[in-house]
This record gives C-alpha cells, sequence and structure tokens, in this order.
C-alpha cells in the first residue's frame, strides 16, 4: 500500500538519490533530522516512513494534542504511549489515540491479568530509553508487550512518537504492529 502524500510539510530524502525504504524526512529550517531508535528500527526492518518535526513548545498541556494540531491532523490519528504496570510485575506498552483515555480494565484484560496501573515514571524510562512526552512505541531500550487499540487499523497511516518531543513518525498500523509484536484490541475507556 503507497502512503498517502502530504503536502503540507517540506519533504526532504535525508539520502541522496530515491529513498532506499520509501523513507521520506520532514524537516524544518532545511535541518536533517537526528536519528532516534524508532526511526533506524523502522529504517533497518524497511519500513516506508516518514518523520515530521515541529516545534514542541514546553507548555503545552498535552504532547499528543500538540502533535496533532501543529501537524494539522486529527486527534484520531495520532497515538501516544502509555506504559502500565501489570499486577505490579510486569511492564506493558498501551498505544492508543490522544484524544482517548486509556482502560486500565481493558487493558489489563487484553493483557490477560487482572490489574492494570500507570507505571512509575522512573520505571518507563529505565525500560524504554525514552523521557516522558517522547515514548516510542518502537525501539525501545527492553521490548516490551504491547498492545494496539484497534481503532488504529481504521487509517492508511498513523502517528506515533518517534523518539523525542517534537518528533514523530508516520506508518501503517500494520507495520507498528509487525514491528513491536503487538496484538489489538479496545482498550479505550
Amino acid at each position: 500500500m503507497q502512503m498517502p502524500s502530504l503536502p503540507r510539510v517540506q519533504v526532504l530524502d535525508r539520502r541522496s538519490g530515491p529513498p532506499q525504504y520509501g523513507c521520506t524526512i520532514a524537516v524544518a529550517d532545511n535541518k536533517e533530522i537526528e536519528m532516534t531508535p524508532a526511526i533506524k528500527l523502522a529504517e533497518k526492518n524497511s519500513i516506508e516512513h516518514r518523520v515530521h518535526e515541529y516545534l514542541h513548545d514546553p507548555a503545552a498541556e498535552s504532547y499528543g494534542a500538540e502533535a496533532a494540531e501543529k501537524m494539522a491532523v486529527a486527534e484520531q490519528q495520532v497515538f501516544k504511549t502509555l506504559v502500565v504496570s501489570l499486577d505490579n510485575r510486569e511492564l506493558l506498552v498501551a498505544v492508543l489515540p490522544v484524544c482517548a483515555k486509556l482502560s486500565m480494565k481493558l487493558v489489563a484484560k487484553a493483557a490477560g491479568v487482572k490489574k492494570a496501573l500507570m507505571a512509575d515514571k522512573d520505571a518507563v524510562e529505565r525500560a524504554t530509553g525514552y523521557v516522558l512526552g517522547g515514548v516510542s512505541p518502537l525501539g525501545q531500550k527492553k521490548k516490551l508487550r504491547t498492545v494496539v487499540d484497534a481503532s488504529a487499523l481504521e487509517f492508511a497511516t498513523i502517528y506515533a512518537s518517534a523518539g523525542r518531543r517534537g518528533l514523530e513518525i508516520e506508518l501503517q498500523p500494520a507495520d507498528l504492529i509487525q514491528l513491536t509484536d503487538a496484538i489489538t484490541a479496545n482498550i479505550c475507556q
């Protein structure tokens, strides 16, 4: 499936010649975007993707809503990455639309456990290698079990954090699911 074109952003191929994996990099001020573990993972696996960078406002109340607004994309198509603790033992990644709230009951059910709670900030940063607000479901330090909200399958492409605030990766939902070995389930309230 071809990715839809994105005329609203300036696009620059970071390599000379045609993109090796169909990858295009959206840049701000003609600067090259730094490679994060998330982007490296997509490239290593020959996943067609686009990277979008925007100027992050530290005063923004919601990183996801800010990303959707600055990229002029519907909030339902921009996905946030949350990490939960299952039965106080295992960490699990939940990927859901930025406009939705995670249901602890539904994510616990999807994971086959009784209880899920938001994970401790330090545990999240240690396990993923990313800072809060920039946690990507891709390229994490420790590969965690992942559940992607089933609504992702409604879109040709979705956006997720590319590993830092102000940087998003656009890819097909099936590719995100494959790269993270995720399952899909309805996990939103």
